[in-house]
């Protein structure tokens, strides 16, 4: 825990030495107070005393966490402002204010349950959020603020409500990032559906946040109705399905109507086969999707001629990252607006058959239950497998927070070239390698964990070829001379992951990401 607080102040500095002003005291603070708190939390955990069951075999990861919406708000408010683009440089002033909001209420949660109540720890609390709320009385708008407060409180019932239907499936630090994400999503769908005007905003970032919102409150409202019945039977999953249709057709369709001002079906069709390049993209994209099953399937027929007891093994599961690699890297270099819209209706579907095998819908359900629980770690420890998604999260969430509006050309200049490719080369490549290597040829154990010196050093080569290939391949990068900054952050984000407990797949991309837009 203490390297991990380490690398994360680290990061912190780093990026503070590149951009200083008044939010930096802020993000100082908080991340000063989170390293206190977490301990307090990793107290809670281990004696059973926090308010919902959180995920065992990790600690809380309030530090990493909370600094992670911070400093991406930070970060995006200098490119827009150095761009010109003063909407969106009010828009990252209000994502690192709400960060903050949400990382400190996370804390004063932990310090309100603790008993005897730690009297330094809320010293040091009651000093970070004084400053991070001065700070922000004099940088946002009455507006801006109302928006803030709006989002702490989407969070908070949120929280109330999916930590207690999904027991034992975060740890505290990745409730804060997952429901802190889709609070916000929820919150600027809310805003934008409120205030349309015709021929603003990209329609790709509406179906973006319509798809998922959507998902959530179909998985909020199957699991209020299927509280009153059995969902494993027929009966059940007929109406399921009907239900989805009927959500789907009914309310989604109409509200991403109202956001795009045209039929939602017939845009994204225009929008898939728009180019050839776009059809051989999903060509090629149908094929990897049949190699996966056919993985799936190929290990399931293996443990059923073997042991009951086989488990898939590490690098049989890092084959999907191979994979996922393989998908993304030919999407980012040919078109990158597709592999947007390709990955938010990626991210439907795993979550929407998750759904599925959770509440056991026929026909299918059962099969994907007996199917999927070869691949399961340790992670998944609660009732949802959520591996995949977040594998899913982390290579498409640099693609999704790249700001397009304030990069001339598509691009940022330097390492920031670099940012959309943040997922495949922490998880894709460097995760990937670092596993694989480690645990086949890894001797030297960092001190106090299981992951070694090799698989971290083979992580960092890997990455940094992996970067000269990008230069290569893809001509719209220009790194101009920053190699130093880039081989300082694939380190620093290769040390987090021999270090961190939280998931990987979805914290890494988040640090590179930050790095690379310093």
């Amino acid at each position: 825990v203490l390297v991990e607080s380490l690398l994360v102040f680290v990061v912190v500095l780093a990026v503070h030495g590149v951009v200083w002003d008044r939010f930096s005291w802020c993000a100082l603070a908080l991340a000063l107070q989170a390293f206190y708190v977490q301990f307090k939390w990793d107290r809670l955990l281990q004696l059973g005393g926090a308010v919902f069951q959180f995920r065992g075999a990790a600690n809380s990861g309030l530090l990493p966490s909370s600094m992670v919406i911070p400093l991406l708000g930070i970060m995006m408010k200098e490119r827009c402002r150095a761009a010109g683009i003063v909407y969106f440089e009010r828009f990252g002033i209000v994502v690192a204010s709400t960060g903050m909001l949400l990382a400190l209420f996370l804390s004063v949660l932990a310090v309100g349950i603790t008993k005897p109540v730690p009297t330094n720890t809320c010293i040091l609390t009651g000093i970070a959020g004084s400053i991070i709320i001065y700070t922000m009385k004099h940088s946002l708008a009455v507006s801006e603020v109302i928006e803030v407060l709006e989002v702490l409180l989407i969070f908070v019932y949120l929280s109330m409500i999916l930590l207690y239907l999904l027991p034992r499936c975060f740890t505290p630090g990745e409730a804060l990032l997952v429901l802190g994400g889709v609070s916000f999503v929820l919150n600027q769908l809310i805003k934008r559906s409120l205030n349309v005007i015709e021929g603003r905003g990209d329609p790709v970032d509406f179906f973006l946040l319509v798809a998922v919102v959507g998902v959530v409150l179909l998985g909020l409202f199957f699991t209020v109705l299927f509280t009153f019945m059995d969902s494993g039977t027929w009966i059940s999953s007929m109406f399921f399905h009907m239900m989805t249709a009927v959500l789907g057709l009914g309310v989604i369709m109409p509200w991403l109507y109202r956001l795009i001002q045209r039929n939602p079906l017939f845009w994204l069709l225009q929008f898939l086969f728009q180019t050839q390049t776009r059809l051989y993209l999903l060509l090629y994209w149908s094929f990897l999707a049949a190699s996966a099953c056919g993985v799936v399937f190929y290990q399931n027929a293996k443990r059923s001629s073997g042991s009951k007891k086989h488990q898939a093994s590490t690098i049989t599961r890092k084959y999907f990252h191979f994979i996922v690699v393989a998908t993304y890297v030919p999407g980012l270099i040919y078109d990158r607006q597709l592999l947007y819209v390709a990955a938010v209706l990626c991210l439907a579907v795993f979550i929407f058959l998750e759904y599925i095998r959770y509440f056991r819908i026929k026909p299918f359900g059962q099969t994907l239950r007996h199917l999927l629980s070869l691949f399961l770690d340790e992670r998944d420890s609660g009732p949802l497998i959520l591996t995949h998604i977040y594998l899913l999260l982390g290579m498409s969430l640099p693609v999704w927070l790249f700001p397009r509006p304030c990069a001339p050309k598509g691009t940022l200049s330097g390492a920031g070239a670099l940012v959309p490719y943040s997922g495949v080369l922490a998880v894709g490549v460097g995760d990937t390698i670092a596993s694989v290597f480690g645990s086949t040829m890894g001797e030297i154990k960092w001190p106090g964990t299981k992951k070694t010196f090799e698989g971290t050093m083979t992580a960092i080569f890997a990455q940094i070829i992996a970067v000269a290939l990008i230069l290569i391949f893809d001509s719209s990068v220009n790194l101009n001379s920053s190699y130093a900054w880039i081989l300082a952050s694939v380190s620093l984000v290769s040390l987090l992951e021999a270090y961190t407990t939280q998931i990987d797949n979805l914290l890494l991309p988040l640090y590179l990401q930050i790095m690379l837009m310093a």
